[in-house]
């Protein structure tokens, strides 16, 4: 891992240890090391200086909440927003605990994306209606429900 211009730049090993933790935060320096054929003080090295520099943000137990009974309506929502709004709106959007995840995009428009859960259908509807319509600067909002989930990854696998 190298630092330039206050960007961190990292090389083929850093990537293939955020690759293991990535499918397995569980992993020990010793296993990793052993899949990678580097030290295990290596492996601690490198790791330590991902974090010191942010590069690894934190570690976090991915739950399965099908498998504990937890029933959600999860929904992606995308905001056509007044381009001077944008900001604000992604924001807000984020003091809300229905929302999980807050991004922006472009294409033809300005869209502020976001994934929120809810109880079920009718509280969608509420809090779309009563918390995400009002706010000022919001055009025009799309909502598609989430009825299953084939993948998630938080980085692309590293070949």
């Amino acid at each position: 891992m190298k630092i330039e211009s206050q960007s961190v730049i990292l090389d083929n090993l850093d990537w293939q240890i955020l690759n293991l933790l990535q499918q397995n935060a569980k992993l020990t320096l010793a296993e990793i090391g052993k899949k990678l054929d580097v030290a295990h003080s290596t492996v601690y090295d490198r790791i330590q200086r991902m974090e010191e520099h942010g590069v690894i943000k934190k570690y976090e137990a991915v739950v399965d909440q099908e498998k504990i009974g937890v029933k959600k309506t999860i929904a992606l929502m995308n905001i056509v927003t007044d381009p001077k709004e944008t900001e604000n709106i992604a924001k807000k959007l984020t003091r809300f605990n229905e929302v999980l995840e807050v991004l922006t995009a472009f294409s033809e428009e300005i869209i502020v994306a976001a994934k929120v859960a809810t109880e079920n259908q009718a509280e969608l509807q509420s809090f779309i209606a009563k918390s995400i319509a009002p706010l000022p600067g919001i055009l025009r909002i799309r909502t598609s429900i989430i009825t299953r989930k084939y993948k998630e990854e938080r980085l692309p696998a590293i070949s």
